[in-house]
């Protein structure tokens, strides 16, 4: 039996400032149409989220592909994570610095090998030897971030930078349910800023910064890795679902696990087993796009 297929979109959830709104709602926009494009045209839900999460991974916008922030050493390294709801099968990288678009490297790593996550130059080299274009880490660089770099560089104190990376969260993500009622979501991010090298947050971990089920649904995290981990926070949300709660609902219980149990800060994108859309965030704003069951595409900075 066919349905209407379902697409949310996110671009991060922090203290968007103002002067970046209107290029995050157009990122988000763009995503949002390919995406949902590939779904109207029957595409399974894995092929839709990768595609939306690769335009924002090319757009410097985010932090994600061309343009995620700087490593303490002035080094990009990106993390990324796919899932499969009718399989439960899963793909993802992590601290990855020559890939354009990690998110397709995640996919080749859960459809070609035996392997869930790769890292570094082991994730590197699987892709290469599988045809992913390599380019070189300067590539990904963007004068923004070099500054936000430098900034961040010269503050003494780790605590201090390290609070203000944390407001800084503009990971990327995307959950599809398809025509056949199938589910994925992706998640892709540069992480947190000026973190220690080696640094590994939520985003490439089952669980934690995406979860995909075909019986509850699925989830991309986005916001502070630290304490999104450690309530397990995509799971978490499912695990919701499954207790009777829609997406909005058990978005916004989730949230407040994040928030009760480990103070921390972020937002879930969620689309449930019946198609239903739910998003929620504690940070001060979040960037999303989805698709009304009319079939338009709604576009939205919450607060």
């Amino acid at each position: 039996m066919r349905s209407q297929p379902s697409l949310i979109v996110h671009g991060g959830a922090w203290d968007i400032p103002d002067d970046q709104v209107g290029a995050h709602l157009n990122g988000c926009r763009r995503a949002a149409e390919i995406g949902w494009g590939l779904l109207r045209e029957g595409a399974s839900a894995i092929v839709a989220v990768e595609a939306a999460a690769r335009v924002l991974e090319d757009d410097p916008t985010f932090d994600a592909g061309y343009g995620a922030c700087l490593n303490a050493a002035g080094e990009v390294e990106l993390d990324a994570l796919i899932m499969d709801g009718a399989t439960l099968n899963a793909g993802s990288v992590a601290a990855v610095q020559r890939v354009r678009n990690p998110i397709s490297l995640a996919r080749l790593v859960m459809e070609k090998s035996e392997h869930v996550l790769l890292v570094a130059k082991g994730a590197e080299r699987f892709g290469r030897d599988h045809g992913i274009p390599m380019c070189k880490p300067e590539e990904l660089l963007t004068g923004r971030e070099l500054e936000r770099w430098r900034l961040l560089r010269g503050m003494n104190d780790w605590r201090t930078s390290r609070a203000y990376g944390a407001v800084y969260t503009d990971t990327v993500g995307v959950v599809a349910r398809d025509e056949r009622g199938n589910i994925a979501a992706a998640t892709s991010t540069g992480g947190t800023p000026n973190k220690l090298p080696g640094r590994v947050g939520d985003s490439p971990l089952i669980g934690c910064g995406a979860y995909a089920d075909n019986q509850t649904g699925g989830v991309s995290a986005t916001g502070w890795g630290e304490s999104l981990m450690k309530v397990v926070i995509s799971k978490t949300t499912c695990d919701l679902i499954a207790r009777g709660l829609d997406a909005q609902r058990a978005a916004e219980a989730a949230i407040q696990v994040l928030d009760e149990r480990v103070k921390g800060l972020g937002g879930v994108s969620v689309v449930d087993a019946l198609g239903r859309i739910g998003a929620a965030h504690n940070t001060p704003r979040m960037a999303h796009a989805y698709v009304t069951p009319e079939g338009d595409i709604v576009v939205r900075i919450t607060c």
